[in-house]
């Protein structure tokens, strides 16, 4: 500070004076951020050293075994067992012998569900309706006809429908003053009911769910008696198949039949659509099932075209070699 006084200065002083003695914002806010994602990262360290600490102090789970060799055990220390589908129906059976429990008590299947398409695209959670083999129950669907055709209409009044009417019922339905199991229609009157579109969501008449269409007769004898199910959980179906006091080759047909459908909604070409299936009773434990047998069969189609070969080199007629 007396140099300028005296009248020398001292080497590099002059530099030294022209520095600004306050650091800027702006270098500020940098050695600030930078701090803070250090401290971050230290933070992030010492959490995933004490997770894998945690880690390694557990005690490692004993793989499953496969089959208790006693009749009590527990459960978790062994592989879930697996059962034909003929033996587990005839295991409910005996269950509701044993336990003296109703004999005509529902039969059920638990479906999980492999959802997952390539590209990580899924299937969106469905509903279905599919006509069983065997019927188990009395119970009739109510079934709305929308159609504005007397004829029409008659013919449907004929055939059991609920309710039947035109345009003037879509104040009443979303109104919620009238309710059906299933709603049909004629191709003539579907541009008029847009409105119920949101309403009714997947009941509202399709061709696709064979619920539009000219057929009246035949619309209402299928859904007047087909079983509903649907997707619940994102993967996951419960549903009702049967009567426990049924033949046993009826309940296992019913169950193909339902697993059939719920196949169809996936394509043959990717994993089979059912991960797990288990049957049950109403009060009875869930018997998990071998899938081998009840999903439908899929042939590959390098299979197929061996195949072809096969039957195309057996249908060439051998020629004969000439003789000289």
């Amino acid at each position: 500070a007396l140099a300028p006084r005296c009248g020398w200065v001292l080497p590099g002083l002059e530099q030294r004076l022209a520095v600004p003695a306050v650091v800027s914002a702006a270098t500020a806010r940098a050695y600030a951020a930078a701090a803070k994602t250090a401290k971050k990262d230290a933070q992030k360290d010492a959490k995933r050293a004490r997770q894998e600490k945690v880690k390694e102090s557990r005690p490692r789970r004993r793989p499953l075994m496969s089959e208790p060799v006693d009749d009590v055990y527990l459960t978790w220390l062994y592989r879930r067992p697996s059962y034909q589908l003929e033996q587990a129906v005839g295991m409910l059976k005996r269950f509701q012998e044993l336990d003296f429990t109703h004999p005509k008590q529902f039969v059920y299947i638990n479906v999980s569900l492999d959802m997952a398409l390539q590209k990580k695209k899924k299937v969106d959670p469905f509903s279905s309706s599919v006509t069983l083999p065997h019927r188990f129950t009395d119970e009739v669907n109510k079934v709305l006809v929308f159609t504005e055709d007397e004829q029409e209409a008659e013919v449907a009044r004929e055939h059991g429908a609920a309710i039947v009417g035109g345009v003037e019922l879509i104040k009443w339905i979303l109104e919620d003053e009238i309710q059906a199991d299933f709603y049909v229609a004629v191709p003539a009157i579907i541009p008029k009911l847009i409105p119920l579109r949101n309403k009714l969501k997947r009941k509202y008449p399709s061709t696709r769910r064979n619920s539009l269409g000219s057929d009246i007769p035949k619309m209402l004898q299928f859904f007047r008696e087909c079983h509903e199910y649907a997707v619940q959980d994102e993967n996951i179906i419960k549903t009702r198949i049967a009567r426990l006091d049924m033949p046993t080759e009826h309940i296992i047909a019913n169950l193909k039949a339902v697993i059939h459908d719920i196949c169809t909604f996936k394509p043959s070409n990717l994993d089979p659509i059912v991960r797990k299936l288990v049957i049950r009773s109403s009060t009875s434990e869930g018997l998990l099932l071998d899938l081998d047998g009840i999903l439908p069969r899929v042939e590959k189609a390098e299979e197929k075209e061996e195949e072809n070969a096969v039957e195309e080199d057996q249908q060439k007629p051998v020629q004969e070699p000439v003789s000289t």
